[in-house]
């Protein structure tokens, strides 16, 4: 397959501060799971790298809500997170974590190097800092409305809107989430990654060197590149994470982006005194799996740093997914929107490789997809039981009725034994090209067609009507038929390892090597098989209404939290006030601000004057139902530059519990120019 002797593993670290949802599973974990699995089973020397990514501000935030340490939310949750992986199958070589000891000082010892050998640069910045709380802001943890689009709650790093990349000081009127309160700016020294000076090398290895990657991946590399890279910040102020090795920088930890793809490294340590051979011998090759939101720590931010480091070796490929919804929403952890993986594995017992073939089945490899549990049941009901579990039953089970459940003598073969036997290496082929260029869906579908060609044979032939006048010709089929089913303990091996293991129990047969897979002769003539039992159930329409139901109590549950009003911020002074100046005037002119979803362009006649004002209002306000309707807008606001229109001012908005928006109007037309008091 490859020149390579070796291949190594890693997938994304779950962040420590909550469950395993199956966005994880379809985006990372399973398709890294089956490609490891299909090596292991052609004897190649692989290993699968997985961790929990235990630091930054979330957990320390998490840990203050609840009154606990930043230690106990991460072992909490590395516990379920762990238990869970472990429960489904994932087949992790080494789980480690970087609150280990080991993460702690392989983290240190490469940091060091690049600063002792000047890789990085020390600057002095302004940046957010909560006077409330008396500490630095994360970016995650500073919202604003988005220069950009004008989307309202932008984070500090990005606009989930437009999906942007932003800095926390673009953002438009910044918040602190911590308190509520306009963060203020402050100097603080870190060391940053200058990520413009490896722009050059990076053009030449992945879009000259990586044109093979998927081209989402590839895809916004290129953007990234293309709009020019900006040195990062490695180092942060905060005091739960990897402590900065320099003197004087008490206070100060490496950066969570910087130490987590560390964590690969010291997990690989952990796992085997060998680590070297995996991460620094050329003839190993290293695959990341991971979701497209972490595709650009992957494909250029880290391995900056290990171009920088010098001894360790770059990822072949990096095979990333895009995102599963749920339902036709988007997976969210903080609205509790998810099928979260221990609740399932509690819920659905047994069913572990019925998850794992729908999330193969749908994975969202080059466009965001949806999972439905009306997909969930029909695939498992119309594909598991009616096309994989019907075609092994009716071959055991006819087996047992007609020879005793001994695998019966092969006779004679006809052009269609024939064609059908030979199918099975044709079989093969298409498995292992698909599997071999990542695209684990179309490989499933292709491993499905072994069973379809089984029932349409056992279908075609008709054993059952023909045992009446020539048992002979009974003999041959059913041969064919557990041939053909031996075969399917092999390629589907790496995407239903469970129901795999039990199907061999059924016949009565060892693990295979996948170079087994197309032979027509795994089951000797007279060998015993076993009883056969159902290797699927169906799963019934209440079973689906259950979890729909938990859905929608879980929507419905959001949207009586969102009616509650937020609670006050602090109490300002009326002088803080009275340095608004918020007028009422009349809209004049909408219209839609081209290649945008959100923004309306308005002209408006304050009394003053007349002006624009850019406003994020388009998924609700058609621009000619906005002309000639009164609306509040604050005139003092300093102008933006808003998709290349200058904005002067801002219109009231108030937030319904659904988060659309309504604009503040006075209930009976006033004069324009009228000061809201």
């Amino acid at each position: 397959m490859t020149d390579f002797k070796r291949t190594l593993i890693t997938t994304a670290l779950p962040y420590a501060n909550g469950p395993i949802h199956i966005g994880h599973l379809a985006g990372v974990y399973v398709p890294a799971d089956i490609y490891v699995r299909y090596l292991r089973l052609k004897n190649e020397d692989v290993i699968m790298i997985g961790g929990s990514d235990e630091h930054g501000v979330p957990i320390t935030l998490k840990a203050k809500n609840e009154g606990v340490t930043p230690q106990d939310v991460v072992d909490k949750f590395h516990k379920i997170i762990k238990d869970s992986f472990q429960k489904f199958g994932i087949s992790f070589d080494v789980y480690s974590r970087t609150s280990a000891k080991i993460h702690h000082e392989t983290a240190s010892e490469i940091f060091r190097k690049l600063y002792d050998t000047g890789k990085l640069i020390e600057k002095t910045t302004e940046q957010y800092f909560d006077e409330a709380n008396n500490q630095f802001l994360a970016d995650r943890y500073i919202t604003g409305t988005c220069p950009k689009c004008g989307f309202e709650r932008a984070y500090g790093d990005q606009c989930e809107s437009c999906g942007t990349a932003l800095s926390p000081t673009e953002l438009i009127n910044p918040v602190s989430m911590i308190s509520g309160n306009a963060p203020v700016l402050k100097e603080t020294k870190h060391w940053y990654m200058p990520l413009d000076q490896y722009e050059p090398w990076l053009r030449e290895w992945i879009l000259e060197g990586h044109k093979e990657w998927k081209p989402n991946v590839y895809g916004q590399v290129k953007s990234w590149i293309d709009g020019g890279l900006q040195p990062r910040a490695v180092t942060r102020d905060l005091d739960w994470g990897v402590p900065v090795p320099v003197e004087g920088t008490e206070g100060k930890v490496l950066y969570v982006w910087f130490d987590a793809p560390i964590g690969y490294i010291s997990a690989t340590k952990e796992l085997t005194p060998n680590w070297e051979l995996y991460w620094k011998d050329k003839e190993t090759r290293l695959l990341h799996f991971i979701g497209k939101d972490n595709i650009v720590f992957h494909c250029i931010i880290f391995p900056s740093m290990l171009k920088a480091e010098g001894t360790y070796n770059l990822p072949d490929n990096v095979p990333a997914n895009e995102f599963l919804n749920l339902e036709g929403d988007k997976i969210s952890t903080s609205r509790n929107w998810a099928v979260w993986l221990h609740e399932y594995l509690d819920e659905f017992p047994g069913k572990e490789d019925v998850l794992k073939y729908v999330l193969t089945a749908n994975a969202p490899e080059t466009k965001d997809n949806d999972f439905t549990w009306k997909d969930f049941q029909a695939r498992n009901n119309n594909e598991l039981v009616a096309i994989l579990g019907n075609f092994v039953n009716r071959a055991l089970v006819l087996t047992q009725k007609y020879f005793g459940g001994k695998v019966p003598e092969c006779g004679a073969l006809t052009d269609t034994d024939k064609e059908t036997l030979a199918s099975i290496s044709l079989i093969k082929a298409e498995v292992e090209k698909s599997l071999d260029s990542f695209r684990f869906r179309e490989a499933l579908k292709n491993a499905m067609d072994l069973a379809r060609l089984g029932n349409k044979y056992l279908a075609d032939e008709e054993p059952w009507k023909v045992i009446k006048t020539d048992e002979e010709r009974v003999k041959t089929i059913l041969n064919i038929s557990l041939q053909i089913t031996a075969n399917l303990t092999i390629c589907l091996e790496p995407f239903l390892p469970f129901s795999m293991e039990k199907l061999r129990g059924f016949i009565n047969l060892e693990k295979l090597d996948w170079e087994k897979f197309g032979e027509t002769n795994l089951l000797k003539a007279g060998h015993q098989l076993n009883t056969p039992e159902l290797l699927f159930e169906k799963i019934e329409d209440d079973v689906i209404e259950k979890q729909v139901q938990k859905l929608l109590d879980t929507k419905k549950a959001n949207e009586l939290a969102q009616a509650k009003a937020s609670p006050a911020k602090e109490n300002i002074e009326y002088d803080d006030f009275s340095k608004m100046d918020i007028r009422v005037g009349t809209v004049i002119e909408a219209e839609k601000v081209a290649k945008t979803k959100k923004l309306l362009k308005l002209k408006i006649d304050t009394g003053i004057d007349q002006r624009t004002v850019v406003s994020g209002i388009a998924e609700y306000y058609e621009p000619e139902a906005l002309i000639g309707k009164q609306v509040s807008i604050l005139v003092n606001l300093a102008p933006k530059n808003l998709k290349g229109i200058e904005s002067q001012g801002m219109i009231l908005c108030a937030e319904n519990a659904d988060g659309s928006l309504s604009v503040v109007s006075p209930d009976k037309i006033v004069k324009n120019g009228a000061e809201v008091k």
